[in-house]
């Protein structure tokens, strides 16, 4: 059974639905691509996956080696390249709550997001550039 369906609706806007929970998101171009710009891009869903999965392994790790991680928070920055059109760069810059992490946690979680699916599974032209911001 397929994982996703998606629809095109018309002017640069897709929806996507999720067939396991039914939940549905919208995707627009964005304006400096003819689009309306009111909805994530397709590119903008490909540094949010990253993200995702970058917290949601270290989510897993966290628990495993009980390490309290709640609270973290990420800004992502996505960079794109012309000729062709291409995302070049994720910036993932995360925050970390306010606790003391030992040398070895902070070891775990980094390695834990760095070797997330969705990181392994992009093109290694594609630059993506990890920051941790400890307290």
């Amino acid at each position: 059974m397929e994982t996703i369906h998606t629809r095109y609706l018309g002017e640069l806007r897709t929806e996507a639905r999720h067939r396991l929970s039914g939940t549905t998101l919208l995707t627009d171009a964005p304006p400096d691509n003819q689009g309306k710009g009111e909805s994530f891009s397709p590119t903008d869903l490909l540094a949010g996956a990253l993200g995702s999965c970058m917290l949601t392994i270290m989510g897993i790790a966290a628990r495993t080696h009980n390490i309290p991680i709640e609270g973290t928070e990420i800004a992502i920055t996505k960079i794109m390249a012309s000729n062709p059109r291409r995302v070049s760069e994720v910036v993932v810059e995360f925050q970390m709550p306010k606790r003391a992490y030992t040398e070895k946690d902070r070891a775990i979680l980094e390695h834990a997001s760095r070797t997330c699916p969705v990181a392994l599974s992009l093109h290694p032209d594609l630059i993506q550039t990890v920051k941790f911001n400890y307290p």
